[in-house]
């Protein structure tokens, strides 16, 4: 199996679904072989790919890789998962798919800070820590982690916009 070959068709199969071949691990696993895809891309709020996205490019890539010859004959396992909270930022893509989250940055001098992102481009990353926005130039940038926030309180217009404003409520009664 060629791992070009097989990154070259995959990043086929996801640009048809607006999606980036972000990460592609081949691994033995037993007689099979597990093929991890890590996906990103903007998705439809422009903050990474849904489930819904991910879902139909799973199966375009499953597809796409039964009709190759690229895996050969041995059976394999394929897993297809967006990037997720933990992974390092590390594209300018990245950091815009980010704005407004809380973010752990580890610089080249070896400061850390903690800030949320409040903007990005192609050259650095703005960060506002401690009410003072920050510039910082990804060369200058040695990590950078977004971090998950349980109990953060979401201004008007940012969040989820599947999420109901009122809890279900069953109004059917118990024997």
């Amino acid at each position: 199996m060629q791992h070009t070959g097989l990154s070259e068709l995959l990043a086929s199969v996801l640009s048809g679904h607006q999606l980036e071949l972000d990460d592609l691990d081949v691994t033995p696993a037993g007689r099979r072989r597990l093929i991890r895809v890590t996906v990103d891309g903007d998705g439809p709020a422009g903050r990474g790919p849904d489930l819904d996205q991910i879902a139909e490019a799973t199966r375009s890539v499953s597809q796409a890789l039964d009709e190759s010859d690229l895996m050969g004959e041995q059976p394999y396992t394929l897993e297809v998962s967006s990037r997720g909270v933990s992974r390092p930022l590390a594209t300018p893509a990245h950091y815009r798919r980010n704005v407004g989250r809380l973010l752990a940055l580890t610089l080249t001098d070896g400061s850390q800070t903690m800030g949320r992102i409040t903007a990005s481009d192609d050259a650095a990353v703005s960060v506002e820590v401690a009410g003072m926005v920050e510039v910082y130039p990804y060369e200058q940038v040695k990590r950078a982690v977004v971090q998950v926030e349980m109990n953060r309180h979401l201004a008007d217009g940012e969040g989820f916009d599947d999420i109901e404003d009122e809890p279900d409520t069953d109004d059917s009664e118990e024997d």
